[in-house]
């Protein structure tokens, strides 16, 4: 789908028909903003990969600039820089509405009712133009309403302590402060046409000062306020994380010409195979090979490892991250947008908007609930006032009135902890994990790690380190190695096969000479070969170098078997034949991190394309449940369906490129390595930003205590406007012990979802 990339890159209605085109299953495409979801309409089943591929494409819209009008509810397309073909007028209908817009294929009048909608999150769709500072102002917006609360509380203690004709006034002041960010969050909702929780407060505060019972409404306000900045405190952990990634971001770069004369030019003038220079103690500028000197860089704000990493020549740096002591050189692998930083600030801020299935029940059920209280008040008020005899209005000490006993439902009513009790807690796991190198994509995946109980891991890059690296190089005759290896260097920088890669690297590292090849020339299956100094060069399997180089291989290594996590190369010109042996080792947290996984009830499972022998091996080192090898991408998707078909949620955990089935297939895809892998980073749900898997068990444990605090904050939410609503319908609790029980248990939810900013393993 290259066309969504350039020409029409930002426009809604061609992303979907070039996604229309390659999946004629696809009928339309419903963007809920109201609800910050995505609708797809097929004539079939769900299709996993169909609606991993919509939701990426439409993130890529909303990150793109400009951005397309549709996604923002403005139905106008006539003046958009890329006007719609006829072709696409004539097969697409698009319509828009205040909450949604929906892109359909144009067809009979029935065909409608045969479509299959199915729903899933979508990042919450947000102006471009949203700069730092305004959102490091909302993420310190807190600080001001724990201000006005405090201030709240004690004029309303004043007003109660004083008395007399100072009570009034310091009353006036308090419910001023308390109600100054709650009465603003209502304007904001009723221009849309909602009521929620804020118009409850509000409406309750206001009807107990017109009953004379003041102090009841300012300590409501009180409560309210300080509670609703105690939830701003945890949605502001979040936003300083992102602020932190942003400022830590460099500005400038030092550029290197051809003859090494320095310049130093804006980060996003940089442009890929640009040379820069990075002294000691400045930071990396983008994503960036080393190509001359050594040195360790601190990538602590990136990944969570506090740990400097070595940094040698072919190693990839990270943009954001520290370059410690060396003066190094690297050349520019992307632009700075498209720096692993800047992927990580993109996907955090996605992060807080992609909600959990069960605060998205809540985010629904709020809104319904807000109206039905407000009609059973109504109707209570009429039943006290008419049936019961009450007076409509006038309280005293002995006889409360219908309007003192309907704002006191009113108050027990509202589901002010309810709708608290999960975003608070999904927010503080999603700013713990980050804090450790963990990136969440949203509450469901917090929620579903949660729910997991078979992790499947891939071998390569996962369980292993990923990256070979040369073990031994070894000549026949003996002697010549350095020969073998110069030969090897010069033949593998051609190629991109990971083999050659790890000897490129080796290459690099020894000062290996780049001899002047000639007559390059790769044989699909086998290898390479080449002339140098008019003589053939080989190298490639054992097998097929020794056979077309007319040479004897060594009679020890006749019909041996490899050796598991064992590669080798085979090189020969002329009378000289070598041997180069690579290993790819596994990785030395990976038995612990099998065994604490095992520890937490979870099984494991490897799912690898390698050979069997290999395979076993693994399981013999690492001690793991079961091993599946010599499997194919989409039999490892076949292997994750088997699971999940016995009822059992599967994390899978991969690199993110050759696994991206797997992790798509699997209830939460888990990346490894996520700081340098884009695909990684868009395919899972879960990301281990430090490429260490010791951040897993971590990981399954806060999305378990988070899971265990949703359900404390759920149970304690019902239980006390259970309780409250008995209570105030029995005619047993007054305003005063409403208000601070009701504000006391949402107080406790925001708190008890604090918890986790500290939670440890």
């Amino acid at each position: 789908m290259a066309e969504t990339k350039n020409g029409g890159a930002n426009c809604l209605v061609q992303t979907v028909a070039e996604v229309m085109r390659h999946k004629p299953g696809l009928e339309a495409v419903k963007i809920n903003r109201a609800e910050h979801s995505i609708s797809l309409a097929t004539l079939g089943g769900p299709d996993p990969e169909l609606e991993r591929v919509v939701a990426q494409q439409i993130r890529e819209l909303q990150s793109g600039s400009p951005g397309c009008r549709l996604l923002e509810g403005d139905p106008n397309c006539d003046s958009c820089a890329h006007p719609l073909s006829p072709e696409l007028q004539r097969n697409l209908a698009i319509q828009c509405d205040d909450r949604t817009t929906t892109i359909a294929r144009v067809t009979c009048p029935t065909a409608p009712r045969f479509w299959r909608w199915r729903s899933l999150p979508l990042p919450r769709i947000v102006p471009r133009e949203v700069h730092i500072e305004d959102a490091e102002k909302h993420a310190h917006e807190w600080k001001q309403q724990i201000i006005a609360a405090v201030l709240c509380g004690g004029l309303a203690l004043a007003a109660a302590l004083i008395g007399g004709v100072w009570a009034l006034p310091l009353y006036l002041a308090a419910y001023l402060c308390g109600s100054w960010f709650t009465a603003q969050e209502v304007w904001e909702h009723l221009k849309e046409r909602k009521l929620d929780v804020h118009f409850l407060m509000l409406t309750v505060a206001f009807g107990s000062a017109s009953i004379g019972a003041w102090g009841e409404g300012a300590v409501l306000l009180f409560l309210f306020s300080f509670s609703g900045a105690l939830e701003h405190y945890a949605m502001g952990r979040t936003q300083r994380e992102i602020s932190a990634l942003f400022k830590s971001a460099p500005k400038s770069a030092t550029v290197l010409d051809a003859e090494h004369h320095e310049s130093i030019i804006p980060v996003e003038q940089l442009a890929p195979s640009m040379r820069v220079l990075i002294k000691p103690g400045d930071q990396f500028p983008v994503d960036a090979e080393l190509v001359s000197g050594a040195t360790a860089a601190d990538e602590s704000n990136l990944t969570g490892e506090a740990t400097p990493v070595d940094k040698r020549l072919g190693d990839t740096v990270f943009a954001g991250t520290i370059n410690l002591w060396g003066a190094v050189e690297a050349t520019v692998l992307r632009p700075a947008s498209q720096s692993a930083l800047q992927r990580i600030i993109h996907l955090i801020k996605e992060a807080q908007h992609l909600k959990a299935p069960s605060q998205r029940f809540t985010d629904r059920f709020g809104s319904g609930y807000t109206t039905l209280i407000l009609a059973l008040t109504l109707i209570m008020f009429f039943v006290w006032w008419l049936a019961f005899g009450l007076p409509p209005f006038h309280s005293t000490v002995e006889l409360r009135s219908a309007f003192y006993k309907a704002m006191t439902l009113l108050v027990v009513a509202s589901p002010c902890a309810l709708v608290l009790s999960i975003p608070s807690a999904v927010l503080a796991a999603i700013a713990s994990g980050a804090r450790r190198g963990i990136l969440f994509r949203g509450g469901a995946a917090v929620e579903n790690l949660a729910d997991t109980r078979v992790v499947a891991m891939d071998k390569t890059g996962t369980l292993t380190t990923g990256e070979l690296r040369v073990e031994r190089i070894e000549s026949f005759p003996a002697g010549r190695e350095r020969e073998v290896g110069e030969l090897a260097y010069s033949l593998e920088r051609l190629s991109t096969h990971p083999l050659a890669r790890a000897i490129t690297r080796h290459g690099k590292a020894q000062g290996f000479k780049v001899l002047a090849l000639d007559k390059f020339e790769s044989v699909t299956g086998q290898g390479l070969r080449a002339e140098f100094n008019n003589r053939p060069v080989l190298l490639g399997r054992c097998e097929w170098v020794c056979t077309l180089a007319a040479v004897q291989c060594p009679v020890e290594d006749k019909g041996t078997e490899p050796v598991p996590g064992i590669s080798e190369v085979w090189i020969a010109q002329g009378d000289l034949l070598g041997r180069i042996t690579l290993r790819d080792d596994i990785r030395p947290q990976a038995r612990q991190v099998v065994d604490a996984l095992r520890a937490l009830g979870l099984q494991t499972v490897v799912l690898t394309g390698d050979r069997r022998a290999a395979a076993e091996y693994l399981k013999k080192q690492l001690a793991v449940d079961d091993v599946r090898a010599e499997l194919k991408p989409e039999q490892k998707v076949e292997a994750i369906r088997e699971f999940t078909m016995r009822g059992q949620r599967v994390a899978m955990i991969g690199d993110g490129v050759n696994d991206a089935p797997a992790l798509a297939q699997a209830t939460v895809g888990i990346a490894m390595g996520g700081a340098g892998t884009g695909v990684a980073l868009e395919t899972a749900d879960v990301a281990l930003m430090a490429d260490d898997l010791r951040t897993l068990p971590f990981a399954v444990g806060l999305s378990r205590q988070a899971a265990a605090i949703i359900k404390q904050n759920f149970a304690v939410s019902i239980a006390v406007i259970a309780l409250l609503l008995v209570a105030t319908l029995a005619g047993w609790a007054g305003i005063g012990a409403a208000v601070l029980l009701h504000e006391g248990s949402t107080m406790i939810v925001v708190l008890n979802s604090l918890r986790l900013l500290v939670y440890t393993t």
